[in-house]
């Protein structure tokens, strides 16, 4: 009997869980949140600082927000949803890594009063999913149109390019960048998926040493040479119109499996097992040089034996390709890759106007040029550090992937702020429309999306009230005045 009618105490969950929640809570995930995005908010804009991470093993500069996120290593929660963003903003978008956290995280601050004063998180959210899609639908409005295939739309897409290009630690080389990322996102729209794939059919191969301005883009596939063997110095290395065999199989003299047992009642019975061996390996090679191949390239090893027989021969060959090397290899040339030397015809084989192997710094790069199908680029980078040039991989990465989305959508809105400010006097107006509760909340979503222009200043040391309060006055009285924006070299 339970004397004291005293009932036990149910545990569902597990001892030390925390179970915190109500208002308490939801302004501790807002606070996290302001935490998480002051760590950013200093990288936007051209004006915007770099920010060194080390995380005991390596060191990262880098002012890419996406970057930064994954590697503060964020442990609370909430917060790590604004990581989530900036990678969902980089791998759909590319650039605007920085932007959406700053973006968030002023709308939870700009609601954070609402919840304090004890607004129900349902009205607060509906009201701002309804903000959120009449800003959609205004910038859609706003949004001016090119066609690409005018001069016109080609200088829009150079214009893309270079403002990605404008907070980047290359910005003082967008006339170099700028071109070659265009021409690479261009040869690629040809075809109707192209696009898609940007990362596996444009290849950044990164070269330390020399200067930055020796970076140059290859109409085709280059790749690092590959491990080789002696009689490689002795193969031809320049071809013109080769065919192009392109194997996954193993060109290598392989012992027997351990364990294996091969029981002979006569010595010259092993001879005609190594020669056997010696056999499998030679029909393999008879078969790459009898279907016409000047070229031979594998994902797997390539031995010295099958080196030299293809140098005597007068063919090239390199084995141990990187997967998506090989497989640029096959878009461009129009080559099928083969898992066996048996039954090769010449249609599975490839073909470019040219090969050559080049000195490219300390590394001898492959190059195939003037390929059929001019569908794959590669971009070869140099710089004088590890840091530096990791970085500018980055800053490609989100140029190509911003011009990537300027091709689809065929349209643009200005930059600086312009449009945030445009978007923001609209809702402020529609607002005034809407009663109760929802009337403040819209106001301080069009708040919110000022946080933008208001960085932008703050990063490039100017007085932030000043010129948002000129920029209100020529968003709402000039008529002419929808695309004016912060102006970081004058500080207007």
């Amino acid at each position: 009997m339970n004397g004291g009618g005293m009932r036990p105490g149910i545990i569902l969950l597990r001892e030390g869980t925390d179970t915190s929640q109500g208002k308490a809570q939801l302004i501790s995930n807002i606070n996290a949140c302001q935490v998480v995005s002051d760590a950013v908010r200093t990288t936007l804009g051209p004006r915007g600082m770099d920010k060194l991470v080390a995380d005991g093993r390596r060191v990262t500069i880098s002012n890419d927000g996406a970057t930064i996120m994954r590697l503060l290593e964020i442990e609370h929660p909430a917060a790590k949803t604004l990581v989530d963003i900036s990678m969902s903003q980089d791998a759909e978008v590319g650039d605007g890594t920085t932007s959406v956290v700053l973006l968030a995280v002023e709308v939870l601050k700009q609601m954070k009063p609402f919840v304090e004063e004890g607004v129900h998180p349902q009205i607060i959210i509906r009201h701002i999913r309804k903000a959120s899609s009449l800003a959609v639908q205004k910038v859609r409005e706003l949004a001016v149109s090119f066609d690409i295939n005018t001069p016109e739309g080609e200088e829009m897409l150079l214009k893309t390019a270079s403002t990605a290009l404008n907070s980047k630690l290359i910005a003082s080389h967008q006339d170099l960048f700028a071109p070659m990322i265009v021409d690479a996102v261009l040869s690629l729209s040809q075809e109707v998926d192209g696009l898609d794939d940007l990362r596996g059919m444009i290849a950044i191969k990164k070269i330390p040493g020399g200067d930055v301005r020796q970076s140059f883009l290859v109409k085709g596939v280059a790749f690092k040479k590959t491990f080789s063997y002696a009689g490689f110095e002795q193969m031809t290395k320049n071809f013109t119109n080769p065919k192009v065999l392109l194997l996954n199989v193993e060109l290598e003299l392989k012992n027997e499996k351990e364990n294996a047992e091969v029981r002979i009642e006569d010595p010259e019975q092993y001879q005609s097992i190594v020669d056997a061996e010696w056999q499998v390996i030679y029909d393999k090679l008879d078969a790459c040089v009898n279907c016409g191949a000047n070229i031979v390239l594998s994902k797997l090893p390539v031995g010295d034996l099958a080196t030299q027989y293809f140098a005597d021969r007068g063919l090239f060959c390199a084995g141990r390709v990187e997967d998506g090397d090989l497989k640029r290899v096959a878009k461009a040339t129009g080559a099928t890759i083969q898992t066996s030397t048996n039954g090769i015809f010449e249609g599975v084989l490839g073909t470019c106007a040219n090969f050559e192997e080049k000195q490219v710094g300390d590394e001898r790069f492959n190059l195939f040029t003037g390929c059929p199908n001019s569908l794959t680029t590669t971009m070869i980078l140099r710089g004088g550090s590890e840091q530096f040039i990791a970085e500018s991989e980055r800053s490609i990465h989100d140029s190509l992937m911003v011009v990537k989305r300027s091709l689809k959508s065929k349209a643009v809105v200005a930059g600086g702020g312009a449009i945030e400010m445009e978007v923001a006097k609209y809702l402020k107006e529609h607002a005034l429309t809407i009663e109760g509760k929802g009337q403040l909340v819209v106001n301080a979503f069009a708040r919110a999306l000022e946080i933008v222009p208001r960085q932008l200043c703050d990063n490039a040391g100017f007085d932030s009230n000043d010129i948002l309060s000129s920029l209100r006055r020529k968003h709402t009285q000039d008529e002419n005045g929808t695309w004016y924006g912060v102006d970081i070299e004058n500080g207007d």
